[in-house]
């Protein structure tokens, strides 16, 4: 394709970016959404569609400032569809701990906290900054907030490549891959205000430090205390991780000590090899552990972790075997099956961890082309997944959410290593039938795997899992509710605890922050609210019951009456022992009084 082709190309693509964009801000989300996917409108995806198509193409085939531009035109259309909720003017987005966030975001707005008593206030303090630069609601700078952490991972994964590599195809593939956002599981990691989820996405620029402290040399060499320009750049960009979320700083440690283990054998073996040129990382490993280690040891929170997770680990009722069964009999009972959900959620990086795993032991065995620089490097990341997939397999024993956040982090780490893997399979592959064939049978395989990344970026009910979105109505609801209730009354949710929008109302500065009836919060028992006894359905007690539209899309959408059903809670507003007290389109509280 000739150059000005190739530019007219590039037009349609970033029309087509800009088509979509305006599209989707022309339609904001009137009323509750289950799914962002279907509730933007279809114009949209069809621009995104145009863009990613030549985009893919062009990282594919091109190279130099054309590629970059392809690259540029992938990454803008990813970060467009990330930047969704804000575009479409979501009030906010998330419903976990995003409403925790939220709270203490506003903790330090209102100058109830500083931003330093945080474990990691990263995330708070730039939501904060969108505030009052900006002068955005709270709730919408944090939707700005996670944009922006999001996009140094969509830029660095192609640049960590071109370090380890420098091999042009292998940086195009390393983009396409990155633009499927493996790290996000939705069972740990998420797409929204979720600070162990948003950390992930700055662990691309400490590899990219990482990489280029180890093979480039600095035309300064030496800074005070022995830095180098590389090494602060390393420790830079691993505190800025740290104040984000710690988890991501350990597995930083772990993988940097790793590298120092592997060359620490490999003095002691070789007496010529590539990896005798590199600096070593004893130093680095000692540093980055102490920062950490002065961080972590003095927080509360961070010791109780540890507990948690070591009581876990002993615990007969804490593990995956139990929950993985749960979930399948509950996938079952509603008509879906964990191979279904599998193939929806795992398939695309199933595959891509397949075919880096396949590569690493092919590369240590030397039956790669990779020159001797970017085999040790492989050879580094490679061992590093060792003692990453221990803590896994610890987590996964402890905890199965810790044992997905770990997935997250590793997933990283292939992201990075299948831009190379791919690349050499390419080359292979185009020994067999040609270069432009197997860059087709490249574009069509990525192709999907794209696509199967990209639409579960965002929980929706094709993985059963109704998305987050918090309407205005649905927000202040709560808040009427929360602001009015009398003394101590529980609030009780429907399958959902309320006290995460205690946090994101009224901040966690303190418990005299929190609502009174927030300390005795919960879900109704469903069988006693089946039956239709409300005011034994939690406690005996006189309680509010909080039920919002997404309550209901997820209890009679999506899960199909398996724990509650619809007729019992349309009986709630004909007992006697319940009266509505707050109500709007998104939003019902009831007051049920017990038999006493």
């Amino acid at each position: 394709m000739n150059r000005a082709t190739l530019n007219w190309t590039f037009t349609v693509g970033f029309v087509a970016l800009t088509a979509g964009i305006l599209l989707a801000r022309a339609n904001p989300a009137t009323a509750y959404e289950a799914s962002i996917y279907t509730g933007t409108p279809t114009a949209t995806w069809v621009g995104f569609a145009i863009a990613m198509a030549i985009a893919v193409s062009a990282a594919l085939t091109c190279h130099g400032r054309q590629q970059a531009i392809g690259l540029g035109l992938g990454a803008a259309t990813v970060t467009s569809i990330v930047s969704l909720p804000a575009i479409r003017n979501y009030y906010f987005n998330g419903m976990g701990d995003a409403l925790s966030h939220l709270g203490w975001t506003r903790d330090i707005t209102s100058g109830q906290m500083n931003a330093h008593e945080l474990f990691y206030p990263g995330l708070h303090s730039l939501g904060a900054a969108f505030h009052f630069l900006g002068g955005v609601p709270i709730e919408r700078a944090l939707l700005f907030g996670i944009v922006v952490l999001f996009v140094p991972f969509l830029v660095f994964v192609p640049l960590v490549v071109r370090d380890l590599s420098g091999n042009a195809l292998a940086v195009g593939i390393a983009g396409v891959v990155s633009w499927m956002v493996l790290p996000i599981n939705n069972i740990a990691t998420h797409m929204g205000v979720h600070t162990n989820s948003n950390a992930l996405f700055l662990v691309p620029v400490v590899l990219f430090a990482l990489v280029a402290y180890l093979r480039r040399r600095a035309t300064i060499e030496r800074l005070p205390f022995g830095l180098s320009p590389f090494s602060v750049l390393l420790y830079t960009s691993a505190i800025a991780l740290l104040l984000v979320h710690p988890q991501q700083m350990v597995n930083v440690v772990v993988l940097v000590a790793a590298v120092a283990g592997v060359q620490y054998f490999a003095h002691r073996r070789y007496d010529e090899h590539p990896m005798l040129e590199h600096p070593t990382m004893y130093t680095p490993t000692f540093v980055l552990g102490s920062i950490f280690g002065i961080w972590a040891v003095s927080n509360a929170r961070f010791r109780e972790a540890v507990e948690g997770f070591v009581t876990g680990i002993f615990s007969d009722d804490v593990g995956a075997d139990a929950e993985i069964d749960q979930q399948g009999s509950s996938l079952t009972e509603i008509g879906g099956s964990l191979a279904e959900l599998f193939v929806t959620m795992f398939l695309d990086a199933a595959l891509i961890g397949l075919i880096v795993g396949f590569f690493v032991l092919l590369t240590w065995i030397g039956r790669t082309r990779l020159d001797g620089e970017s085999r040790a490097l492989v050879t580094y990341f490679g061992f590093a997944l060792v003692p990453l997939g221990v803590m896994f397999a610890l987590y996964f024993v402890g905890t199965m959410n810790m044992a997905f956040r770990q997935m997250g982090f590793i997933y990283v780490v292939l992201t990075i290593l299948a831009g190379v893997a791919i690349a050499h399979a390419v080359g292979g592959l185009s020994g067999l039938i040609s270069t432009p064939g197997a860059n087709a049978v490249a574009a069509v395989v990525l192709g999907v795997c794209l696509v199967l990344g990209l639409m579960t970026v965002f929980a929706s009910p094709v993985i059963y899992s109704p998305g987050q979105h918090v309407t205005e109505e649905k927000y202040n609801g709560y808040e009427t509710g929360m602001e009015h209730g009398a003394g101590d009354t529980p609030y009780v949710g429907l399958g959902y605890d309320p006290f995460r929008f205690d946090h994101g109302i009224n901040g966690l500065d303190g418990d005299d922050a929190l609502t009174g009836g927030t300390a005795e919060s919960g879900e109704v028992d469903g069988d006693e609210f089946n039956e239709g006894n409300y005011t034994g359905a939690y406690n005996d007690v006189d309680y509010y019951l909080m039920v919002s539209e997404f309550d209901e899309t997820r209890e009679f959408g999506v899960y199909q009456e398996l724990r509650y059903s619809e007729a019992a809670l349309s009986g709630v507003q004909y007992s006697p022992h319940a009266d509505k007290v707050v109500s709007n389109d998104e939003f019902r509280m009831y007051a049920v009084s017990s038999d006493d």
